[in-house]
């Protein structure tokens, strides 16, 4: 059976090598933890349908290597993602100060008007903790990101990372500000919303004019 949905957003998964992407992901997709992680190599995908401001929304996720030298790899699948987790450990001060290295990236590879939203991951390891939630609360505000914490061993936030970053992306759709039909938006019309679509420029050309005839 095929699946049905009103749009398919493109997600990218981003940040230092060790930050938790891939158990983000995996926690997402199976609402399990992933024990067994390795660094990946090159790009891991994965895919699921959500509900959305009352929309189903299909997000088609690109896991990206955090290490130096998959960076020419993973930075062309950059091209055309509509919203991005930038994930950093709050474990690890090294993967919070690479932040602003993913970010250009992001900034400059992807869609212009791509919806990041930044995660701290490993909350649970609060005894670990070397960076603040003030400090990365302060990096966010200053770079215009969605912020929170999350743990994908606990699975908190996990699914509020994704679904917020969905909503900003859905809300742009609605106020004009991302046109799905635009190339290279990260946005498609899924089969529901396209037939909508084309019924209401259907009826838009078959409706007449004046009323010269009356």
């Amino acid at each position: 059976m095929s699946e049905t949905y009103d749009y398919l957003f493109k997600f990218l998964i981003i940040g230092s090598a060790g930050s938790g992407k891939s158990c983000l992901l995996h926690h997402f997709i199976e609402n399990k933890f992933k024990d067994d992680s390795s660094h990946t190599i090159g790009v891991e995908f994965g895919s699921r349908i959500v509900n959305v401001g009352g929309k189903s929304v299909k997000l088609q996720i690109w896991d990206t290597a955090g290490q130096e030298r998959f960076r020419s790899v993973t930075r062309s699948y950059y091209r055309g993602a509509a919203g991005a987790l930038l994930v950093y450990d709050t474990t690890s001060r090294d993967s919070f100060n690479a932040l602003n290295n993913w970010l250009n990236d992001a900034r400059t590879l992807a869609s212009p008007n791509i919806v990041i939203l930044l995660v701290g991951n490993k909350k649970d390891l609060e005894e670990a903790r070397d960076v603040t939630f003030l400090e990365a609360s302060t990096f966010a505000q200053e770079n215009e990101l969605i912020f929170l914490e999350a743990s994908a061993k606990t699975g908190e936030n996990v699914e509020e990372a994704f679904l917020k970053c969905s909503k900003t992306i859905l809300a742009k759709i609605e106020t004009g500000e991302l046109d799905p039909e635009r190339i290279g938006s990260g946005i498609q019309y899924g089969g529901a919303a396209l037939r909508n679509l084309q019924q209401t420029r259907q009826r838009s050309v078959n409706k007449p004019d004046c009323a010269c005839g009356l």
